[in-house]
């Protein structure tokens, strides 16, 4: 494929940034409020413009998401660039994150996490319960780029930063209502109230989400794809003259049935045909319960001694059990039947000391987390074979960290940071292989014939991680800067290891320790990043844009996968986790919202366009696989299209004493590999979606009605997948035997199996503040 350079598409993206065709209008304060003027980020730990950050930066306040009808996080992923938010593979609540081709789709424990996920800045340490639903949203953020100067936990790929609103000083009540395709009934009651003088408030919300499914499964009769949540948030506030203290807590259960993958492929044992309808499945495995119970709470205490010292403290623990059974093969039979439960907690402490006077800000920082995540899973094969893996994984990191700016002149600023990271991490790994049925741990009667891996393993990660800026202001309209980051992310063990495919350098049939350790455990990844950026308004603020390019050097890219084979004359799978050695990744990011009319005739009305375009590069440049070969050139980037983009052309126009707000969205990605190996029928080409909403808000902002359809053209687009087929390790082509069947690499029917986004949805939304 012929690749764009970086510098042609800086060219061409600044010339169309000069030359958009505006009218010329007299500036109105009106247009500052369309144009972000109201939203103010937090992405510096302190309150900015989204203008004089010098950081690539999206942002997208909560009356904007509600505009749009979003239902959850992962839809801010179709209007930031080169951004992947998804519900992972078999799941409804767990996450996988990608920003800028930086990231991690397994969501096993061991395995952290390349993009962090902050709610109200405590950081999220497992992927599971992180598909957050959209209420009480103050603003999300989603800051691409290493980040470890100015947070608690380094990440090395971005972060997204989800910000609820705090109290009103006045009583509140208000109910959002939503009534829509699939059964589709939504309730969220927020209300919050002053005591005394004010200077204490008490609030909370309570949502009920439902929908019914996107089609069946076949076999046991339920819904699939359907969703069946409760969610509440509660919290207490003082806002003193020197003081601010939020105590929350946070509860989301969620009892969807499980989700049922579509086979893409014909049985290769039974001959089970494809089914027509993506969305229907035919697995039977119903064990463990689908479940998952994810709390937490957090006491956040922010103290101003003086006008330029700020203190702060975030204190949370957080806890989340989630019963979850997977049917690979998407069939009655037992064949690749996965029950698994994973069972996470987190306690974490951070402190900050900021200090701001004149033209110097600073901040400095400390850190630590204490994590414990459980993963267990049987996999159940043909013949009554069952491998139980049980992975319990301990995590501690220590963190001190530091950022200071310094305006050399109204024009000139810098900044300089850094972090020093300390992680501990311990694991188990329990590998048994059972005959006659299931493990015991899910309540089966197997008998163990062997355990394959009992393996206790520690290993300490330490990293300083550097980060340095410059930014230059022409005029007040227009900011410049360049940046260089430094990423860093531990590394650990792989739960899935098999000590006994180990290599047996003596050849005596007996694994030493340090071989087995070297077998399971992986190595640390980083990544060093610069960037070079352009924001500026213009024509009277009627166009905002923010320009990007960057490039980063990945090394040690932490890659783990799973494999079947045949130990002990039995079918099973290991885990195979690989460090690729270098991968080089650049592109460029081009973001903007413009006021294209304004007051048509007698009417206060207004057209305005808001676009995203992103562009990435990413090759690996070493990957040593399991042969000793670099296939470098013959492996892809996971979940990184080369091409995203979107624009959303909306309308607002007073209508019956209040603003009717009309917008549609078109949204692209290109090609996206689900895996480093091509796969055939689960790799997705390119595809749009198209949405659009009507809304009407009273001028009061008492009363609002609207309508949205999400995929409107009923796209199918396949967003994760499993494939447990014979692979060509250089091409990813599927072999065949020579009748052109072809090969199972784990179960009899093989395993070529797509999960995907949501088809197309309408829904009402009504909502009334007392």
């Amino acid at each position: 494929m012929r690749r764009i350079s970086i510098h042609s598409v800086l060219v061409a993206t600044t010339a169309l940034a000069a030359f958009v065709p505006l009218p010329a209008f007299a500036q109105d304060a009106a247009v500052s409020e369309t144009i972000e003027d109201a939203i103010v980020v937090t992405a510096r730990r302190r309150e900015e413009s989204l203008q004089d950050v010098p950081i690539a930066v999206t942002a997208v306040s909560g009356a904007q998401l509600e505009q749009q009808g979003a239902l959850d996080i992962t839809e801010i992923s179709e209007s930031a660039p080169n951004v992947t938010l998804e519900v992972s593979r078999g799941t409804n609540t767990t996450l996988t994150a990608f920003i800028r081709g930086v990231g991690q789709q397994d969501p096993v424990a061991g395995f952290e996490a390349g993009v962090g996920l902050y709610l109200d800045d405590v950081y999220l340490n497992r992927p599971q319960a992180a598909v957050l639903d959209i209420y009480d949203v103050e603003r999300i953020e989603v800051l691409r780029g290493p980040q470890g100067t100015l947070y608690g936990r380094n990440t090395i790929g971005g972060a997204v930063k989800y910000v609820t609103k705090k109290l009103d000083a006045d009583p509140m009540l208000r109910l959002r209502g939503t009534l829509g395709t699939d059964e589709q009934a939504d309730l969220v009651v927020t209300g919050s109230m002053p005591v005394g003088d004010g200077t204490l408030r008490l609030g909370g919300s309570i949502a009920r989400l439902s929908r019914g499914g996107f089609g069946k499964n076949l076999t046991t009769g339920d819904d699939n794809y359907n969703k069946d949540i409760w969610a509440g948030r509660a919290t207490a506030e003082i806002h003193g003259d020197a003081v601010f203290v939020r105590l929350s807590g946070d509860y989301t259960k969620d009892k969807s049935n499980p989700r049922g993958g579509h086979r893409l492929i014909a049985g290769i044992s039974s001959g089970a045909p494809v089914l027509s309808d993506v969305f229907d499945s035919q697995g039977a495995l119903d064990d463990p319960k689908q479940e998952v119970k994810a709390w937490g709470t957090t006491l956040f205490v922010e103290a101003n001694p003086s006008d330029y010292v700020t203190l702060r403290s975030i204190t949370s623990y957080r806890k989340d059990d989630s019963g979850t059974p997977i049917d690979f093969d998407a069939l009655p039979a037992v064949d690749v039947d996965v029950p698994a439960t994973y069972n996470n907690k987190q306690l974490s402490q951070e402190i900050q000391f900021l200090y701001q006077n004149g033209g110097f800000s600073g901040l400095v920082g400390g850190y630590f987390l204490d994590a414990s995540a459980k993963t267990a899973f049987d996999v159940r094969l043909p013949g009554g074979v069952t491998a139980l893996t049980f992975g319990d994984v301990d995590t501690e990191t220590f963190a001190i960290f530091g950022d200071f700016t310094y305006d050399l002149s109204e024009q000139f600023s810098v900044s300089v940071g850094g972090r020093y990271t300390w992680d501990e991490r311990s694991s188990t790994v329990l590998r048994q292989t059972f005959l006659g049925g299931g493990s015991p741990f899910f309540g089966g009667g197997g008998t163990l014939f062997a355990t394959t891996s009992d393996f206790t393993g520690k290993a300490t990660f330490k990293e300083f991680t550097p980060r340095a800026s410059i930014s230059f202001k022409p005029s007040e309209n227009h900011n410049l800067y360049a940046s260089y980051s430094k990423g860093f992310k531990g590394g650990g063990f792989d739960p899935r290891g098999v000590s006994t495919a180990a290599p047996d350098s003596n050849g005596d049939g007996v694994r030493s320790y340090d071989e087995i350790y070297d077998f399971i455990s992986f190595e640390p990844e980083t990544v060093d990043s610069y960037e070079i950026g352009w924001k500026a308004s213009l024509f009277d603020r009627r166009l905002r844009f923010s320009l990007a390019a960057f490039h980063a050097d990945y090394k040690d890219v932490q890659i783990p996968g799973s494999v079947g084979t045949v130990i002990g004359g039995q079918q099973t799978f290991i885990g195979v986790t690989t460090n690729a050695g270098k991968a080089r990744i650049q592109g460029i990011e081009f973001e903007g919202n413009a006021v294209l009319a304004e007051s048509f005739g007698a009417t206060d009305d207004q057209l305005s366009f808001n676009w995203a375009l992103g562009y990435i590069n990413a090759d690996y440049k070493q990957f040593i696989d399991s042969r000793g070969i670099d296939v470098a050139d013959r492996r892809n980037f996971q979940n990184t299209p080369e091409w995203t983009a979107s624009g959303t052309l909306a309308y607002a126009v007073p209508v019956a004493s209040g603003t009717l707000n009309a917008s549609t969205t078109l949204s692209y990605r290109s090609k996206t590999y689900q895996f480093e190996l091509p796969a055939p029928g689960l790799d997705q080409k390119g595809y749009s979606l198209w949405d659009a909403s009507l809304v009407w808000t009273s001028d009061s902002d008492r009363f609002s009605l609207g309508v949205h359809g999400k995929n409107l053209l009923n796209k199918k687009y396949i967003t994760s997948g499993y494939v447990f087929l014979r692979q060509n390790p250089d091409t990813g082509e599927y072999l065949r035997t020579g009748t052109g069947a072809l090969i199972s690499s784990l179960g009899a029917d093989g395993v070529l199996t797509a999960y995907y986004g949501n088809p197309r949805q309408v829904f009402v939304t009504a909502g009334y503040k007392f």
